[in-house]
């Protein structure tokens, strides 16, 4: 990516990774350049994984069929957020993904915490805070 698109920045972990570009017409022609370069390598990209989105916010108004993306257990979309002055606007940022917060709600319930009521917070700490310190930066 450095040598073809220097000024594109790019993120990859493992085998998901994610292109910005400007425009679509350099996002379709990076899309296209990786699929081929994976070809290359004997790899394909995921064609259900593998979109172009639009990053919707106050500045970018127009609509697009696909406007958010998960990546790593955050969903990437147009949130409103507020700025210093108290101001509302559109911003594209993560939050945790549906499914990451099904997965937290999941493990939470399997503890079964209505069947520990005869345990010491002391001990009830031990067993949960590494779990829940691996969740507080969603």
């Amino acid at each position: 990516m450095a040598k073809p698109y220097p000024p594109m920045p790019f993120e990859r972990y493992a085998d998901d990774a994610i292109v910005h570009g400007r425009t679509e017409r350099e996002a379709q022609e990076v899309r296209a350049a990786v699929a081929a370069r994976w070809k290359a390598c004997g790899l394909e990209l995921h064609p259900e994984k593998t979109k172009v989105v639009y990053g919707k916010d106050d500045d970018r108004r127009r609509t697009y069929a696909n406007e958010k993306f998960d990546f790593l257990g955050y969903t990437f979309g147009p949130r409103r957020s507020k700025n210093r002055k108290g101001k509302f606007f559109i911003h594209f940022s993560p939050a945790v993904s549906d499914k990451a917060v099904k997965a937290i709600r999941a493990e939470i319930r399997s503890w079964d915490l209505h069947l520990g009521s005869d345990k010491l917070i002391e001990d009830l700490c031990r067993r949960f805070n590494p779990k829940i310190r691996g969740w507080l930066p969603y």
